[in-house]
C-alpha cells in the first residue's frame, strides 16, 4: 500500500509518499519563511496562495523521486485540520480532487496526530503505551497515548503555546522571523544572569500558560541595558524557564500514569536544550525518550503520509465533501480498533 501525504496546515508545503514495505520513499518540503519573514508572521492569505503555487510541482517531484506513477498510489491523506482555513481548503481541495481523479480513497488526518507519530518513522519507533508532550506554535499538550486513537488529554497551554512564546519573545528581542530558532540559537550565548519564573509549577496540575512569561521578558528587556551580551542572557533566562517548566510537567505526568516511555514532536521539539533536558530526565527516572529527526519536527508530509496509510489501511476514508477544522480536539479521533 503506497500513500501520498499532502500537508498545508500553515506555512510549509509538504509532499510525501510512504510505502508499507520500504517505509518512507519521497519527501519533498517548501518553507514560506522567506515570504512571510518581512512581516514578522504568517499572513494566512499569502501563505493560502503560495500553497497553491507549490503544491502540484512538489506532488509530481514527489512521484518523481520515488519512481512512481499516479496508478501506482492506493490513497491520499492530506491534513483538514487543525490549521489555518484557507490553507487547509489548498490541500483538502487538491487531495480530494487527485483521489477522486486516481479512484482511491482519501482521508482527513489531524495535524497533531500527525507530529504525535512522527517519531514512528525512525529506526527505534517507541512502543505503545507512552505519554506525549506535542510542542509546536500553535500546541503545547500533554497527552496518554495507549494506541493510535486512544488519546487522553492530560494538559495543554491555556494561552499562548510554547512555540509562539518563544517566536513573540524572540521578536521583542529585535530577533529575525523564525524567531524560535533565532531566540535558541542567541542563548547559546548567554549566561544564567537573569532568574525567570516557571509558570504554573507551584500548583498542581498539568495544564500550561507561556504569556505571562513572554510578558516578564518584555518587562526585563525594558528595563535593563540593550546590548548583545544582555539580549544573549535574557534569552537563556527565557529558553531556561520554558524547558524547566516543560520538564516539570513531564516528570508529573509520569509520575501520574506510571509510564516510561516519553515522546517529543512539534517544531519546538527540535530544540537542543529541551532534548538534553528530557533526556536527563528519563535517564534518572529509568525511562526512555523518543523524539523525530529533526527534519519532521516542523511540519511535514511524511507524518500525514504515515498517519494516513495507518488509518486507511484499517478501512478509515472520508467523504467526497471537502470539509476542513481549523479547530479540532484530537481526542474526538477513532481508535484504529473501532474502524
Amino acid at each position: 500500500m503506497r500513500i501520498l501525504g499532502i500537508e498545508t496546515s500553515c506555512d510549509e508545503t509538504g509532499v510525501a509518499v510512504y510505502d508499507e514495505q520500504n517505509g518512507l520513499i519521497a519527501n519533498q518540503l517548501y518553507s514560506q519563511i522567506a515570504l512571510h519573514a518581512d512581516y514578522g508572521g504568517v499572513v494566512p492569505e499569502l501563505a493560502s496562495r503560495d500553497h497553491i503555487r507549490k503544491i502540484a510541482p512538489l506532488i509530481q517531484a514527489a512521484l518523481q523521486q520515488a519512481g512512481l506513477s499516479a496508478a501506482d498510489i492506493d490513497g491520499v491523506a492530506y491534513t483538514s485540520g487543525p490549521g489555518l482555513v484557507g490553507a487547509l481548503l489548498v490541500g483538502a481541495t487538491v487531495a480530494r480532487s487527485l483521489a477522486y481523479a486516481w479512484n482511491v480513497p482519501a482521508l482527513g488526518v489531524h495535524h497533531m496526530e500527525g507530529h504525535l507519530l512522527a517519531p514512528m518513522l525512525e529506526e527505534n519507533p517507541p512502543a505503545f503505551p507512552f505519554i506525549a508532550l506535542l510542542v509546536s506554535g500553535g500546541h503545547t499538550q500533554l497527552v496518554q497515548v495507549d494506541d493510535v486513537g486512544q488519546y487522553q488529554l492530560l494538559g495543554e497551554s491555556i494561552d499562548d503555546a510554547a512555540g509562539e512564546a518563544f517566536d513573540k519573545t524572540a521578536k521583542l528581542l529585535g530577533l529575525d522571523y523564525p524567531g524560535g530558532a533565532a531566540l535558541a540559537k542567541l542563548a547559546m550565548q548567554g549566561k544564567p544572569h537573569f532568574t525567570f519564573p516557571r509558570p504554573m509549577t507551584d500548583r498542581p496540575g498539568l495544564d500550561f500558560s507561556f504569556s505571562g512569561l513572554k510578558t516578564f521578558a518584555a518587562n526585563t528587556i525594558a528595563a535593563n541595558p540593550d546590548d548583545g551580551q544582555t539580549r544573549a542572557d535574557i534569552a537563556f533566562a527565557f529558553q531556561d524557564a520554558v524547558v524547566d517548566t516543560l520538564i516539570i510537567k513531564c516528570r508529573r505526568a509520569l509520575k501520574q500514569t506510571g509510564l516510561k516511555r516519553l515522546v517529543i514532536a512539534g517544531g519546538v521539539s527540535a530544540n537542543t536544550a529541551l532534548r538534553h533536558g528530557l533526556a536527563q530526565l528519563m535517564q534518572q527516572l529509568g525511562g526512555e525518550v523518543f523524539y523525530p529527526q529533526p527534519q519532521f519536527c516542523t511540519d511535514n508530509g511524511a507524518m500525514i503520509a504515515y498517519a494516513g496509510f495507518l488509518r486507511l489501511k484499517h478501512g478509515q476514508t472520508s467523504d467526497l465533501a471537502i470539509e476542513v477544522r481549523p479547530r479540532w480536539n484530537m481526542t474526538e479521533l477513532p481508535p484504529l480498533t473501532s474502524i
